[in-house]
Order: C-alpha cells, then structure tokens, then sequence
C-alpha cells in the first residue's frame, strides 16, 4: 500500500526537526502551508517573532510535499542566518499598499467570484466595512479600531469583528479581531412580546390598502421574512414557493392555519407599487417602513408568531425550521425560547388531552 500524504509530511517534519530547522509543513483544507515562528508582517502591529503560517497555494500530494520540503529548508536557512524578509515571500506587502477601499472592492470581488450572495454582503460585510476610511492604508490598526468603535458584547460588534477578520484574512493581514467579540448572544437578548393569532386577524382586516393587506396576509399566513413576499409563486396554492434570490434560495412552504389563505383571499396577489429591482434589505425596508406605523408590533413579528403556532399543531420542528428556511439550531434556539406560560399551558393541554397518548400502567 503507497505512503500517505499525511505520513509524507510527518516523515518531512521529522526530517526538519533533526535538522534544526525550526519551519514545519502542515495540511489546511487541502492545500500545503508552512508554519513557523516568524518576525511580525510590517502591517501586523507586533514588534516580536510569533507563530505565523506561509500559504504555498498548492494542493497535497506526495510530490508537492517534497517541493514544501525544499521551501521548508530554503526558509529555515534564511531564518538561520537572521536573513528571512517577508518581501522575499510576497506574503503580506500587497495589503501594505492597498487603500482599504482597494482592498473592500478587491474582497468584494472575491466574495462573489466564490458564489457569495450580494444580499449578504450588503448585511454582513458592507454595512460595517463601508465605515473603513477609503483613502487610508488597510492595515491590523484600522481595522482595531473599526471594531472599538463598536458597543462591547453586541450584534454590531460581533458583526463588525467577522467582517474586518474576513477582509484582514483576504489581505493578508495578521489580524483576526476574536480578541473583541465578546459575548453577544441572541438568546441574551430581550424577548418580543408577540401578537395573538386573534390581534393578528384583527389588524389584518384594519388595513385600508388592499395591496398591503395583501403582504400582511402572506406574511402571517406562511410566516415570511418581509421580503420574501416579493418572490413568491403561486401556483401550487395554498402552498407557496420561496423563489431565488432570497436569503435560503427555493423552498415550499405550507400555511398555518390552512383557513386563512381562503379566507383572506390571498390566491389573488395585489403587490404594492414598490420596484422589485431593488436589494431585498432594500424590498424588506419598504415592508417596514409602511407596515409599522400601521401596527402595535414589528412585521417580522408575524414570522416569530408562525414559529410558535407551528408547535400549537404540533410541527415537528425539523419540518416547522425547513418552511422558514433555517436550521433546526436556528429554530430552537431563536423561537422556542419566546413561548410563553400561556403557550406551554396550551399545548401541553392539547398533548395531554390526546385520545392515543400513553396511558399509565395498572396496578396489578
């Protein structure tokens, strides 16, 4: 039987540690990298040698483990005489000339040459990179003090430290910013007080615009994110099909309750004058900004109050977390947190009342 690449690279490593080269192969995600303790990128802040890694930016076989074994050697050598630069390795200078709106374009690029959604980008990369000084040097200290400038132990921070770790990754930057996440959760944060399923159809009916009526309706009846009624198809109604490009791309979606899409009319869709072109956090906003003056409560509320009727019927939650289109994690966590007393009450009285549930055993 051949030699395995992993056994290769352990063989090779053995080899250079013998050899008192203090550089070692290691295997990432498919491809070859070297580690070793190496004096700090110019754009890293750091003044001492630490622990760094040099991409080879090939894949692993048995031959390319020789060729990281002559690099290996040529840099132990280098960091032997005190005569290792990074500039030799091409590693690192690039983001030392990159403008940090060269380096947002060129990451922006990237993220979608590798299948990255633009919705996502616009919400997760954008909205805090955008706030990076576009004429100013991307460098480990920038990016720092974009993520103090955010409120500790939020979303924003959170967000803001995946982001600038992202593009810092991108540009070789020795920055990870893990340092000042913090401890957001979403399960710390304060739960919603949700409609009733009854103040869900009472406010439904006070809304004059047939047209919004009509988002409302859909909204609560399949329990949508708010933009997601702007792509919906119809014809396998009562049930409808999330089209792409939404957030979780194509999914079908069945209504709870199954009276109200008859009773509500929504076979007959009237959308609002709102240009579809637009970015769905652009489509999502224009649901918001008309909905909520309107309402006593969110929109996207009507979303949280599908989630727990789900269970009101019983929904296996694997079934109840694929109609909205997340995980099973998502769903327990986000959702079921929200039940209330009152809820627990109710569907533990409709299990309990069941004519098949187990029965205790007799005495015999």
């Amino acid at each position: 039987m051949g030699q395995t690449v992993t056994a290769a690279i352990k063989q090779v490593n053995a080899r250079l540690k013998q050899s008192g080269l203090l550089v070692a192969i290691e295997l990432r995600g498919g491809r070859l990298n070297l580690r070793a303790t190496l004096p700090p990128k110019s754009v890293s802040g750091r003044t001492a040698p630490y622990q760094q890694r040099i991409p080879l930016k090939i894949g692993a076989s048995l031959a390319t483990v020789k060729e990281a074994e002559k690099t290996a050697k040529l840099i132990g050598g280098q960091l032997a005489a005190g005569k290792f630069t990074w500039a030799d390795w091409g590693h690192g200078e690039q983001s030392e000339r990159l403008t940090c709106g060269e380096a947002i374009a060129q990451f922006h690029q990237a993220y979608l040459g590798r299948g990255g959604n633009e919705d996502t980008w616009q919400g997760d990369y954008w909205k805090p990179l955008k706030k990076l000084p576009p004429k100013a040097t991307l460098t480990a200290e920038v990016l720092e003090t974009l993520a103090l400038a955010t409120k500790p132990n939020t979303r924003s921070r959170q967000r803001t430290c995946m982001a600038a770790g992202a593009i810092a990754k991108f540009a070789g930057l020795d920055w990870d910013g893990k340092h000042l996440r913090g401890n957001y959760s979403s399960t710390k944060t304060a739960p919603r007080d949700l409609p009733t399923d009854e103040a869900i159809a009472q406010y439904r009916d006070q809304l004059s615009n047939p047209a919004w009526r009509w988002v409302y309706g859909v909204m609560a009846c399949y329990g949508l994110r708010n933009h997601e009624v702007f792509h919906l198809e119809l014809s396998k109604f009562p049930v409808v099909q999330i089209l792409e490009p939404t957030k979780t791309g194509w999914r079908e979606v069945w209504p709870c309750y199954p009276e109200w899409p008859e009773m509500w009319q929504l076979q007959d869709r009237v959308l609002p004058p709102v240009a579809l072109n637009r970015r769905n956090d652009r489509l999502g906003h224009s649901v918001t900004s008309y909905l909520s003056p309107k309402l006593p409560f969110a929109p996207y509320d009507l979303r949280h109050a599908w989630a727990i009727r789900t269970l009101l019927y019983h929904w296996p939650v694997e079934l109840s977390a694929r109609q909205m289109g997340h995980s099973v994690e998502v769903h327990t966590r986000t959702y079921q947190r929200w039940i209330t007393g009152q809820q627990i009450e109710r569907i533990y009285q409709l299990l309990v009342n069941r004519p098949d549930r187990p029965r205790p055993p007799e005495a015999s």
